[in-house]
């Protein structure tokens, strides 16, 4: 438990923030994190931390694409471009996914298939 001064506000794009500013002498371990935060009508307030994301491994990458299997077991195949490349987008996206999926194929034939 701490004592200090809370400072909430509202940012000109309308986010919120608070501001902790203790009141006391301690020493406490530093930490970063994303939290779930209530603000309560009497003032009290409740922050609960969220896990940590876990990221999915690429197995096969091409320039604008990877494939991946999430920890629910699916397969992601995943394609970003930028704006001013949309022209190009149905051939690059043809082609690099054809290319992961001649990749899949010939891991499948070796027999080193990733859980399927």
């Amino acid at each position: 438990m701490l004592d200090g001064l809370l400072t909430l506000g509202l940012l000109e794009n309308g986010l919120r923030v608070a501001d902790f500013m203790c009141c006391e002498d301690v020493e406490m371990e530093a930490f970063s994190g994303t939290f779930k935060v209530q603000v309560m009508h009497d003032g009290n307030i409740y922050m609960q931390q969220k896990p940590q994301r876990v990221r999915n491994k690429a197995i096969f990458r091409d320039d604008n694409a990877t494939l991946s299997q999430g920890q629910d077991r699916r397969w992601y195949f995943y394609f970003s471009l930028d704006e001013d490349q949309l022209p190009l987008l149905p051939e690059k996206l043809v082609s690099q996914a054809s290319t992961i999926a001649q990749k899949v194929i010939r891991e499948l034939i070796n027999g080193r298939g990733y859980r399927l």
